[in-house]
């Protein structure tokens, strides 16, 4: 993991170990992906032919979950291609090269946590409604962020099959609401202030008139637990539930494939950059301005931890 560090901030990113990566599967000539995982493709537990030997395919996921600690916009596609480690078949392999080919395109991008930002957390909450088509079960997502900058994310698959995308969505609110709490534990460990609850967002309104409404209805009494224990998170001021479009859900990034234009403006807007890129474009134009060489980087003697 490298671990560049300026006057505006650390930036976190593993180049060459995805460098590293894409020569040992012999990927560094191929042409890259626009995006993780096929966008209109249907994968399932069946698709394909059964590998012989699936020793290369667990180790790049294995690799790949290390990854995920800087690369979060490859977090579904790990996730999801994970739940076929018992029995991969040519078609999920050809899903992780895919996964590969896409790092290709950028290998120096990475998380950017600036000097300047401010301390406030923001959440966002979402769910897959029955994205697996072996189990029908749905996903859990959340992404929380310190102002700008992404400091907790996580997509994985819900226990049980729910019965409506209300009540995968509420499923997730309950286990987001838990990690926004820990956050606030975390934060008060470390002497750090948060006096306003966290601002949880979530694009689902039957979802968020189940936590205003009182009244336990028939459709919802099999999740009555989950019920008390987001009302209680908002009570005690903990969270604070809001609204949001389908179109400005950032987490949508992590609960399902995308086409590459909304990908990539999610992607933009987990404040994730490509260090390289930027300081490449930097020295091209104080080359032309004719500025000095010292003022060419944005980030210039990084120390690597």
């Amino acid at each position: 993991m490298e671990i560049p560090r300026s006057s505006q901030g650390i930036h976190l990113y593993q180049r060459k170990y995805i460098l590293d990566l894409l020569e040992e599967s012999g990927m560094l000539r191929t042409k890259p992906s626009s995006t993780p995982i096929e966008y209109n493709s249907k994968i399932h537990s069946k698709s394909g032919t059964p590998i012989v030997d699936p020793t290369s395919y667990k180790r790049l996921l294995g690799k790949f979950l290390y990854l995920t600690h800087t690369r979060p916009d490859i977090s579904y596609a790990v996730g999801f291609l994970s739940q076929f480690l018992a029995e991969p078949t040519t078609f999920h392999q050809n899903a992780v090269y895919r996964v590969l080919k896409y790092l290709k395109n950028s290998p120096g991008q990475g998380l950017f946590f600036s000097n300047n930002n401010i301390t406030t957390i923001k959440g966002y909450s979402d769910s897959d409604w029955a994205a697996c088509l072996d189990t029908r079960k749905s996903i859990t997502v959340w992404c929380f962020f310190m102002g700008s900058a992404l400091i907790s994310w996580k997509s994985k698959k819900q226990n049980i099959v729910s019965r409506s995308s209300a009540e995968a969505e509420y499923r997730a609110l309950t286990i987001d609401s838990c990690e926004a709490q820990w956050l606030l534990s975390l934060l008060k460990d470390l002497s750090i202030t948060h006096p306003n609850p966290i601002s949880l967002f979530c694009d689902n309104e039957s979802a968020l008139h189940i936590v205003a409404n009182l009244v336990y209805h028939e459709r919802t009494k099999h999740i009555k637990i989950d019920c008390h224990v987001v009302r209680e998170k908002v009570q005690n001021r903990i969270i604070h539930l809001l609204s949001i479009s389908s179109s400005s859900q950032i987490a949508d990034i992590f609960t399902k494939p995308l086409t590459p234009l909304p990908f990539n403006t999610l992607v933009s807007k987990l404040d994730m950059i490509n260090i390289h890129i930027r300081s490449l474009r930097r020295t091209v134009k104080n080359e032309e301005t004719g500025q000095g060489k010292g003022e060419a980087d944005t980030i210039t003697d990084p120390h690597h931890d």
